[in-house]
């Protein structure tokens, strides 16, 4: 079995509804879908990196209205502030006393659009949040909801008015993937004009159910010979002159929930070795920096994949 060919198997009901549903409004990208719920699974944050137009936006938008979640979105531009993303108090002269009014970071599933378009400052704003579940203002620490995810989408950085994300910010995103073009018939389907709205879907699953379902991929096995597998790919990125900087000890944990959070999701209790191969490229591919710092992205990734044979 290879790692294209797992991306075929059925998934763990219901999650196999919630792909049905949202392969109806986001056309011809099962794959992209499958490694997004893989994401929310393993209680990360997803980054998507494309031309606008393609459907970011909606992807975010049927993920959270198919499992039920509380849905923001916050538009980022170079004029944004850090409380503009996470609140501030106000002081209301009825009571005598401060108010704090939340941001709309205090939801279940944030859309942070065109990232890279606010400045580092605002950026940052995230980065706690995003780490740790919590946003601490005015000296007191406030908690997000549960679950809390963040779903981000880029620019490319050919396109005017973009700032790179640093480092710190790329790690505390699990995986980064692009959507691309439709194909030929997902893209006849849309130009036919019918109606696709993810606002109108159902939820499918509870939040309750998803915290859950979270709590189950924490429980699926890791042998002995996967954890080898694992380390050896780690390893060989901080091999000397391969790779700017090696993958973090994060970076590590990181590719473990996403090959157990693969596994739950296609109905195993047991992780194999197709199921890190499947997920590595969008956990590894914008940790990885040439010797110019520049992104080693999918090509980099499955070189090293192919460079590390499996015990």
């Amino acid at each position: 079995m290879t790692a294209a060919a797992t991306a075929g198997e059925p998934l763990r009901p219901p999650f196999d509804r919630v792909l049905a549903q949202i392969e109806g409004v986001v056309l011809g990208k099962p794959r992209q879908i499958r490694l997004a719920l893989t994401c929310l699974l393993a209680r990360g944050h997803l980054l998507i990196e494309d031309l606008p137009g393609v459907g970011k936006t909606t992807l975010a938008h049927a993920l959270a209205h198919s499992l039920g979640l509380e849905f923001t979105r916050i538009q980022f531009t170079s004029d944004l502030l850090p409380g503009d993303i996470l609140g501030f108090s106000v002081f209301e002269q009825a009571s005598g006393a401060f108010r704090f009014h939340p941001g709309p970071i205090f939801a279940q599933v944030v859309l942070a659009d065109e990232i890279n378009r606010a400045t580092p400052k605002a950026q940052s704003a995230l980065l706690e949040a995003m780490d740790e579940g919590q946003v601490s203002l005015e000296g007191v620490t406030r908690r997000l909801p549960e679950p809390f995810f963040v779903l981000a989408t880029q620019n490319p950085f050919t396109q005017a008015g973009v700032y790179p994300l640093p480092e710190s910010q790329l790690d505390r995103f699990l995986m980064r993937l692009s959507l691309g073009y439709p194909d030929p018939a997902a893209e006849r389907a849309l130009l036919a004009g019918e109606n696709r709205r993810p606002q109108a879907l159902a939820p499918v699953l509870t939040p309750a159910e998803l915290i859950e379902a979270q709590a189950s991929v924490d429980l699926v096995r890791l042998a002995p010979a996967l954890l080898d597998y694992l380390q050896a790919l780690i390893e060989h990125t901080r091999a000397p002159g391969r790779f700017l900087h090696g993958l973090s000890p994060r970076a590590g944990l990181a590719l473990a929930r996403s090959a157990r959070a693969w596994a739950w999701l296609h109905d195993r209790d047991y992780v194999v070795p197709e199921d890190v191969q499947a997920v590595f490229p969008f956990v590894a591919g914008h940790r990885l920096q040439d010797a110019e710092g520049m992104s080693g992205g999918d090509a980099a990734a499955q070189a090293v994949l192919a460079a590390v044979a499996i015990p």
